[in-house]
Parts: C-alpha cells; sequence; structure tokens
C-alpha cells in the first residue's frame, strides 16, 4: 500500500497541519486527529502514519498554528497558549481542520472519526458534540479536571460529553495526575448518560501521556494494550476492514 504524505502551513495552504493516506481509486474512512499540548511533533506524526497505514485517510490539525502561533514547535509553549484560548476559539480552529478533510477526494465523509490525545482529546469532546456528523470517537486521556466553568471553558467537558451522538472509546492509566480517577469516573458517567455505545479502558496503570514516549507518564505496556482496542474500535463502528497491517 502506497502511502501519501503532505504538510500543510496557514500561510501557503490555509490550513496548518500534517496529513497521511493510502493511495486508492475510491474513497475510503478517514480520521481527524487532535494533538496534545505540546503540539504537532513527531511523535504524532508517526501516529497519524499508523492510521493511514491502517486504510484510514489522516489528518492531523495543527491547532496552534491554527491560532496563529506558527512555531516550529510549540513544547514549551503550548502550555501558555491553551491557557489563555477560549474552548469556543479552539472549536472553531478545529472546524476548519474538520472540513477540509472532508473535503479530500479520497475521504467517505460517512466514515469519519476524531481521535484526540490529552489537550486534544478535551477539545475533541467539544468539536464532537457540536458536529453530529462524527461517526466514532477515540479519547486518548482527555485532560480533564475538576474545575468551574468561565469565559474561557464555558462548558465543563462533561457537560459537553452527554450531548455527544457517537460512539466513543476512552482510554485511562491509574497513574494519571493531570485527570485524577475521581474525575475519570464523572467523564465516564457523563460519557454513559449521553445513550451511545461507549467502551472506557482503565489501565491499572499508566499516566497522563501513556502512550507517548516522550510524555513522563509513558508505558509502553499499557500503550501496547490500547492500540489493538482502538483499532478494532474503528472498525467496526465505522463498518469496515482494514488491510492487513503487516509492518
Amino acid at each position: 500500500m502506497k502511502i501519501i504524505e503532505r504538510s500543510y502551513s496557514t500561510k501557503g495552504d490555509g490550513i496548518a497541519g500534517f496529513m497521511a493516506y493510502p493511495e486508492r481509486k475510491e474513497p475510503g474512512p478517514a480520521l481527524f486527529l487532535i494533538h496534545p499540548k505540546g503540539g504537532l511533533g513527531e511523535y504524532i506524526k508517526i501516529e497519524t502514519r499508523k492510521f493511514a497505514k491502517l486504510g484510514y485517510s489522516t489528518f492531523a490539525i495543527n491547532v496552534f498554528e491554527q491560532l496563529g502561533y506558527p512555531a516550529a514547535t510549540h513544547i514549551e509553549t503550548g502550555s501558555q497558549i491553551q491557557a489563555k484560548t477560549p474552548d469556543p476559539e479552539f472549536t472553531r480552529v478545529l472546524t476548519q481542520g474538520w472540513r477540509h478533510l472532508l473535503a479530500q477526494p479520497h475521504v467517505n465523509k460517512n466514515r469519519v472519526a476524531v481521535c484526540g490525545y490529552c489537550m486534544g482529546g478535551r477539545i475533541a469532546i467539544h468539536l464532537v458534540a457540536a458536529t453530529p456528523e462524527v461517526r466514532a470517537f477515540v479519547g486518548y486521556y482527555p485532560t480533564v479536571r475538576d474545575e468551574p466553568e468561565t469565559p474561557l471553558r464555558p462548558v465543563h467537558p462533561s457537560v459537553a460529553a452527554r450531548k455527544i451522538r457517537c460512539p466513543s472509546i476512552i482510554l485511562y492509566g491509574a497513574d494519571d495526575v493531570t485527570t485524577v480517577v475521581p474525575v475519570q469516573d464523572k467523564m465516564m458517567y457523563a460519557f454513559r448518560d449521553n445513550g451511545q455505545p461507549l467502551e472506557w479502558h482503565f489501565f491499572p496503570f499508566g499516566g497522563h501521556g501513556y502512550v507517548d514516549p516522550g510524555a513522563p507518564g509513558y508505558h509502553g505496556h499499557a500503550a501496547d494494550l490500547s492500540w489493538p482496542l482502538v483499532v478494532d474500535f474503528m472498525e467496526r463502528h465505522l463498518k469496515w476492514d482494514s488491510p492487513s497491517f503487516l509492518e
């Protein structure tokens, strides 16, 4: 299978991000991927390629560049950008990326999922709640805290999750010091309340960022266990069989 890759910039393309997709004659399933607070780094590009090799046209939006911060890396600045950006503004730029993905000729608009990591998981909840066209949601340890609603965060993720209208798979580890276990429990009940199929995976090990080798909470075993669960979930809910992944 030939994988085609392309990088986008706001200056040259009006949209920022990285896309990888299999060369094919007919439109196929797709995934909209949202990076963590560290930005669209090499790890996210690796994830994008992994999903593309499974047959998904995968677009990882560069959220921070789309917001007007076109640095080469956001590892040092991502937290500051996140702290001053209102959630409605995140949803606005995510919607731009979502529409860009759906406009691609190799994408079947009826079989597109959203996947978010860390910060990306949190802001993805708001996008998915506002976008009924999303067919499935994958949330790797969405960053949620027990905090009041504010002008920057006008709707808590536990409220937004109740409005989601697609199946979800959510994955957390017990050693997560950012979204602690009581908040994880609160989010689980919020997702259950939306009445859609839910797969909730709680690992007794692994911290925040447990699938990212560069994160302090990385846990290789939890990452290895998570991947086939996510692959199976997407195949079932996007109603297709992915090509053999032999690499």
